[in-house]
C-alpha cells in the first residue's frame, strides 16, 4: 500500500529532513509515528501526498509508492483522492464560508452524490462533536474547534490512506477520544490510518504499530508492547505512564492504556511479593502549590483581576461575567473544552481584547484605559499558532528584537534561554521553514526574553516532545521563583498537574471551578461538564489509595 525506498529530502536552505527512510505499510494498518520535534515525521507524511517534493520543493531522492504510483510522477490533485492529510496547523486547511461548506468541499470537487454528501457531513461531524457549529465561520472558531473541522473534512472524504499530524494537540481530552474512536472506525472499514503524535496515551491502544523517527530516519519499528519496551524516553519520548509504573515495579507485562494497567494491577495486588505497597516517586508527582514569597508584601497581591468580564464577536458569546483572580507568583492553568473562551480569556490580560461588560485589571491597571503597547511591556503572550509573532528572517533576530525594542537587552539572559530551549543550532535560520515544535520553542524564548512580569502561553506543549516538555517545566519554576506569574491555558492535563498549583475550568465562556488539580479531576460531574478526562496518573493513585485503605499508609497519601 505504501512504500518508502531509500528516500531523502533536504529543504532548499534547509537541513535534511528525510535520511534513507526505508518503510512499508501494509493496507488497512494504524501506525503510531512519534519521536522527538524535528525528527523529520512531518515531511514523511507530507511525502505521502506529493506535497514533498511538488509544493515543498528541495532535493528528493528515492520513491514513494502510494497505492502503486510513484508520488514523484502524479501531481498532488491526483494524490489527494487517495491520501487524505490533516496538517499540524488547522489554519493552513480552512477556508470556506462555513464549517458545512468546508466539510462539503472535499466531497463536491470528487463528485460526491448531494444524498451521499450529507450523509458523511452529518457522520463526520457527529463523530467530531461538531454539529452545533456547522453554521459558524471556521475563522472565528478556535484552535481546537478548527482542528475538529478539518479531521471531520479529511474523515467525510474517506481516503484510502489517513494521515495525520499532531492532530490531538489543540483539542480537549474528550474531543481527543471522540476523534481517536473515529479513526478506529474508519480504520476497521480499511482505511490506513497513520497519527504522528507526542502524546502517545492516546493512540497505542488503537495502534497496531509504532515507528519512531529521530534526526531523518527510522530507527524503530514493531507492536507497540514490543516498541515500548525499550527505553524511549532517551529519544525524547513521553512514556505513558502506565507503562513506566509498569517497568519501575519490574512487573512483567506492558499495558497500552491505563484500564488495562488496573485490571493487570488486581492480579498484582498485595502480598503479592514482586509488587511493592506503595508507587514510584514519579506518580506522587502533582501540581505544585505557589508558595508564599518571604519580601514585603507587594502593593498588589493579585496581579490579575477580572469582575463580571463578558465579550462577545460576531455574533457568539465567548466571555459570560467571568470574576476570577490571579495572584502573584503562582502559576495558574486554564483547562476547559475546545471553544470554551480560554484564549479569548487571557487576549483580555494584554488588552488584545477589552471586556464589553465588567473589568479586567492588571497590575492595578485598568485595561481599558492603557494601550496594548503599554500591557505588552508587562504581559508576554505566547500565541496558540507561532505563525501568529514570528516574523523575523533568523531564529537569532526573533530573539534579539523584543529586547531591543523594550531597553532590555541581557545578554547573559539570551544565552541562558538560547541554551534551555535547544535553540543554538537554529540561530540562523528562518523560524518559519522549522519544525512547528521548534518554531513553538522560538516563540517562547522571544516572549520570555523581554523578562515580563506576567508571563501567559497559550497551549504551550501542543507539538513538544517531552525533552520539551521537562524544559519548559524547569522554565516555569525559575521563572515563578524570580516573582514572576505564570497563566497557562492547556489541554495537556499532565503538564498542568506537573507544574500549576491551580485551575480555572471555563465552559461556553463561564468559570466552573476553581481549585488544585486533585480537587478539579476528584469532581466527575465537573470533570465530564468541562469535557475534562482525568490523567492516568490521577486514576492510578485513585485505584492505590482504594485498594489500600489502611490508616496512615503511603497509599492514602498520594491524594492529600
Amino acid at each position: 500500500m505504501i512504500e518508502f525506498e531509500n528516500v531523502s529530502f533536504a529543504y532548499e536552505g534547509g537541513c535534511e529532513a528525510l535520511k534513507e527512510v526505508n518503510l512499508h505499510i501494509e493496507a488497512g494498518e494504524f501506525v503510531l509515528l512519534c519521536g522527538p520535534s524535528g525528527g523529520g515525521k512531518s515531511t514523511l507524511l507530507m511525502a505521502l501526498n506529493g506535497l514533498v517534493p511538488h509544493f515543498f520543493q528541495g532535493q528528493f531522492s528515492g520513491q514513494v509508492l502510494v497505492d502503486g504510483l510513484d508520488t514523484r510522477e502524479h501531481p498532488v490533485y491526483e494524490l489527494f483522492t487517495r491520501v487524505g492529510l490533516v496538517f499540524q496547523n488547522p489554519d493552513a486547511q480552512v477556508f470556506a464560508g462555513t464549517v458545512e461548506r468546508e466539510l462539503a468541499f472535499g466531497l463536491e470537487s470528487l463528485g460526491v452524490e448531494r444524498r451521499e454528501m450529507q450523509e458523511r457531513i452529518t457522520w463526520a461531524a457527529q463523530v467530531t462533536g461538531i454539529t452545533h457549529i456547522l453554521n459558524r465561520p471556521p475563522h472565528f472558531l478556535s484552535g481546537g474547534e478548527k482542528q475538529l473541522v478539518v479531521i471531520a473534512a479529511m474523515l467525510a472524504l474517506k481516503p484510502r490512506v489517513l494521515a495525520l499530524d499532531e492532530p490531538f494537540a489543540h483539542l480537549d481530552p474528550a474531543a481527543v477520544l471522540r476523534v481517536v474512536r473515529a479513526l478506529r472506525e474508519i480504520n476497521r472499514l480499511g482505511v490506513t490510518v497513520l497519527v504522528a503524535e507526542h502524546r502517545l496515551h492516546y493512540v497505542i491502544p488503537y495502534a497496531s504499530r509504532i515507528v519512531v523517527m529521530k534526526d531523518g530516519r527510522v530507527v524503530m519499528d514493531g507492536p507497540p508492547r514490543q516498541v515500548l519496551r525499550e527505553h524511549l524516553e532517551e529519544m525524547g519520548l513521553n512514556i505513558p505512564a502506565p507503562v513506566r509504573l509498569f517497568r519501575d515495579l519490574g512487573l512483567p507485562e506492558v499495558p497500552l492504556s491505563v484500564e488495562e494497567a488496573i485490571s493487570l494491577l488486581e492480579k498484582h495486588r498485595p502480598p503479592h511479593p514482586s509488587l511493592p505497597s506503595s508507587f514510584p516517586p514519579y506518580l506522587l508527582r502533582k501540581g505544585k502549590r505557589s508558595k508564599d514569597r518571604e519580601d514585603t508584601p507587594p502593593a498588589f497581591p493579585f496581579v490579575i483581576k477580572c469582575q463580571g468580564v463578558s465579550f462577545s464577536f460576531n455574533g457568539h458569546e465567548a466571555l459570560r461575567d467571568v470574576s476570577l483572580s490571579v495572584e502573584r507568583g503562582s502559576i495558574l492553568a486554564i483547562v476547559g473544552a475546545n471553544g470554551a473562551g480560554k484564549t479569548t480569556l487571557v487576549k483580555h490580560f494584554n488588552g488584545l481584547y477589552k471586556p464589553h461588560k465588567g473589568k479586567v485589571e492588571v497590575l492595578g491597571m485598568d485595561t481599558r484605559k492603557v494601550r496594548v503597547a503599554d500591557l505588552a511591556a508587562q504581559v508576554g503572550l505566547v500565541f496558540q499558532n507561532p505563525y501568529e509573532q514570528l516574523f523575523a528572517s533568523s531564529v537569532r533576530e526573533e530573539l534579539e528584537i523584543g529586547p531591543r525594542i523594550l531597553g532590555k537587552r541581557d545578554e547573559r539572559w539570551l544565552a541562558e534561554l538560547i541554551e534551555l530551549f535547544d535553540l543554538k543550532g537554529l540561530l540562523e535560520r528562518p523560524p518559519l521553514l522549522l519544525s512547528e515544535g521548534e518554531k513553538k520553542r522560538v516563540a517562547f524564548a522571544s516572549v520570555i526574553a523581554t523578562r515580563p512580569e506576567i508571563i501567559v502561553l497559550d497551549e504551550p506543549t501542543a507539538g513538544q516532545d517531552e525533552v520539551s516538555r521537562r524544559r519548559l517545566g524547569k522554565l516555569l519554576s525559575q521563572l515563578r521563583s524570580r516573582g514572576h506569574t505564570v497563566v497557562l491555558v492547556t489541554h495537556d492535563l499532565e503538564f498542568a498537574e506537573e507544574n500549576a498549583g491551580t485551575w480555572v475550568v471555563l465552559g461556553q465562556g463561564k468559570v466552573l471551578a476553581q481549585g488544585t488539580p486533585h480537587e478539579i479531576m476528584a469532581d466527575e460531574a465537573l470533570m465530564k461538564a468541562a469535557a475534562l478526562v482525568p490523567t492516568d496518573s490521577f486514576v492510578l493513585h485513585r485505584f492505590w489509595a482504594a485498594a489500600q485503605p489502611s490508616p496512615g499508609s503511603d497509599a492514602n497519601l498520594l491524594l492529600e
